[in-house]
C-alpha cells in the first residue's frame, strides 16, 4: 500500500510539471495532423513513468554476466535478424515494461559497458547502412548516442562528430571518452562547426552523413518548467524547419555522388520531418529517396509506426507497451555532383 501511495505521489508530481501552454499547442497541430493516433500519443507522452529505455551493449567493453542479467530482467534482444542492415556486433535490448536499467557513471580512462537510450533513436543508424571504411559525417552529433551506436555498427575510415553548441559538444566528448577505446578514438574529429557551413568547407568528402537536426523536441517540451521558456519555444518553432532544410543542404553538399544520408528528428511536426524533406527533394535536383519500407516492416513488430508514410521515410509513434518515439526517419542518396 505504501508503495501505491508513493507511486501515486510521484504521478502526481511528474502531472503537475506539464507544460499547458505546450500541450495546448500540440494538441491543435497533432489532432490536425495524425487525427485518431493523437490521443494515445499523448497518452504516453504525458506519462513518463510508462516510458521505456534500452540498453545498447558496447562491443569494446568486455561485460561478463550482463547479457544475462538483462535476461533475468525480462530484456530481449531488441531488433530481428531480418532486417535489411544489423550487423552481428549491434547488441541491443529492451523490454515491454516501462523503467530504467541502472546508470553507469562517467569515470575517466574506463569505458561504460552499455548506452541507455529511446530504442528509436537507433533506427536512424541502421537506416544510414554504415560499412567499414566509410568516412562518415555526424552533422549534429551531441549527446553522441548515434555516434556510438554507429561504432558498434562498423569502423569508419575517418569519422567527424560535429556539434555546434559548446556546451553540448563538451557533453558529445565526454560520450565518446566514456564509450570509445583509444586506437578508434584516432579514427574521430570532434568539431564545433556551423552545420550549416560544412558542406561548403568540406565538399563531396563523405560517404554517408547522419542529420540528426535540432527539432522541436515533444517529449522534453511538454514538461518545460518555465511558461515564458515555452511560449518563447512556441513562437521560434516555425524558424526550425528552415534550419533543418539549410543543414540539409550542407549534408547533401558534403556527400560524394553515389553517398546516402539519413535525417531524422524526434518531433512529430509535419513541418519539420516530411515538409523539410519534400523541400529538400525539389529543390536538389541530384538528390533522390531510398526506400527503407523494408527495415520499417522488420521493425514493425518493436515499433508502432504511422500509416501512410512514403517509402522513403518512416515515424515512429509512441504507444503503451511500445513506448519509443517520437522518431522521424528519412533516406536519401546523392546522385550526382549537381
Amino acid at each position: 500500500f505504501l508503495l501505491s501511495l508513493k507511486l501515486e505521489k510521484e504521478k502526481g508530481k511528474l502531472q503537475k510539471q506539464i507544460c499547458q501552454v505546450v500541450l495546448d499547442h500540440f494538441e491543435k497541430q497533432y489532432t490536425a495532423e495524425l487525427g485518431e493516433a493523437w490521443s494515445s500519443v499523448r497518452d504516453v507522452l504525458t506519462s513518463p513513468w510508462c516510458w521505456q529505455h534500452a540498453v545498447l551493449l558496447n562491443r569494446f567493453s568486455q561485460s561478463p554476466g550482463l547479457e544475462s542479467s538483462l535476461a533475468e530482467q525480462g530484456y530481449h534482444a531488441a531488433f530481428p535478424a531480418a532486417l535489411p542492415y544489423l550487423p552481428a556486433a549491434f547488441r541491443c535490448y529492451t523490454r515491454t515494461a516501462p523503467g530504467r536499467f541502472p546508470a553507469q557513471k562517467h569515470q575517466p580512462g574506463r569505458l561504460k559497458d552499455y548506452y541507455l537510450l529511446n530504442a528509436a533513436s537507433l533506427l536512424p543508424v541502421l537506416a544510414l547502412e554504415v560499412k567499414d571504411g566509410e568516412d562518415v559525417l555526424d552533422l549534429c552529433a551531441a549527446p553522441g548516442g548515434k555516434s556510438v551506436a554507429i561504432l558498434q555498427c562498423a569502423c569508419p575510415g575517418h569519422f567527424h562528430c560535429n556539434e555546434y553548441d559548446d556546451l553540448r559538444s563538451r557533453w558529445l566528448e565526454q560520450t565518446i571518452e566514456s564509450f570509445i577505446p583509444d586506437p578508434v578514438i584516432n579514427l574521430i574529429t570532434v568539431s564545433k562547426l556551423d552545420g550549416r557551413q560544412i558542406g561548403d568547407l568540406q565538399p563531396e568528402f563523405y560517404d554517408k552523413v547522419l542529420v540528426d537536426a535540432p527539432c522541436s523536441n515533444d517529449r522534453s517540451w511538454l514538461f518545460s518548467a518555465d511558461p515564458q521558456q515555452a511560449v518563447l519555444r512556441l513562437m521560434q518553432r516555425k524558424e526550425l524547419s528552415s534550419l533543418q532544410f539549410q543543414l540539409l543542404r550542407s549534408a547533401v553538399k558534403a556527400l560524394r555522388p553515389g553517398g546516402s544520408l539519413v535525417y531524422s528528428t524526434c518531433t512529430l511536426s509535419k513541418a519539420e520531418n516530411s515538409d523539410v524533406i519534400s523541400l529538400i527533394l525539389n529543390s536538389c535536383r541530384n538528390v533522390m529517396p531510398v526506400d527503407i519500407s523494408e527495415m520499417a516492416r522488420g521493425v514493425s513488430q518493436e515499433f508502432a509506426l504511422l500509416v501512410g508514410m512514403q517509402q522513403h521515410e518512416l515515424l515512429v509513434l509512441p504507444e503503451k507497451g511500445r513506448a519509443w518515439g517520437p522518431m522521424y526517419v528519412a533516406k536519401l542518396k546523392k546522385v550526382s555532383s549537381t
